[in-house]
């Protein structure tokens, strides 16, 4: 096992075919949730991803905006990225779309993105960007 670099654990993010997500946030009765989502990397380092307003995840982001998000190679010898931080959220039409179809393209391929950007940038979407404050990576788990 090692610790993986920024710049190693960025490509592992971002690589091909994309790891999915496990977004947890905190109940309002203290107790945790886990979710899967697609997400995507932005210049300034944050995670994107959208959710629905009314969904449990965009509830609990909205009254607590601290989450933990972990991506995983589930193939020996294993690796994952864990990152801690909070969450802004934006509800802008245009940024939305941008941010779905990309994350949709991602993930299901450039010739489905333009359905899935319009499918998840309609009202009650919204735009979630985790800022990450603390991150641990490590690769080979298995060596």
């Amino acid at each position: 096992m090692h610790v993986m670099t920024e710049e190693v654990w960025k490509a592992f993010l971002t690589a091909e075919p994309p790891h999915t997500g496990k977004l947890a946030t905190v109940r309002k009765d203290g107790r945790p949730h886990v979710a899967p989502i697609w997400f995507d990397l932005d210049d300034d380092g944050s995670f994107v991803f959208t959710t629905g307003a009314e969904s449990l995840k965009g509830r609990s982001i909205r009254r607590d905006p601290r989450v933990c998000l972990c991506i995983d190679d589930e193939r020996p010898p294993f690796s994952f990225v864990v990152v801690e931080g909070k969450v802004e959220l934006s509800e802008d039409p245009d940024e939305l779309l941008l941010w779905a179809t990309r994350i949709g393209g991602r993930y299901m391929g450039q010739e489905k993105a333009q359905a899935y950007g319009r499918r998840n940038a309609v009202p009650g979407e919204l735009l979630v960007r985790l800022r990450p404050t603390h991150v641990v990576a490590r690769a080979a788990i298995a060596d």
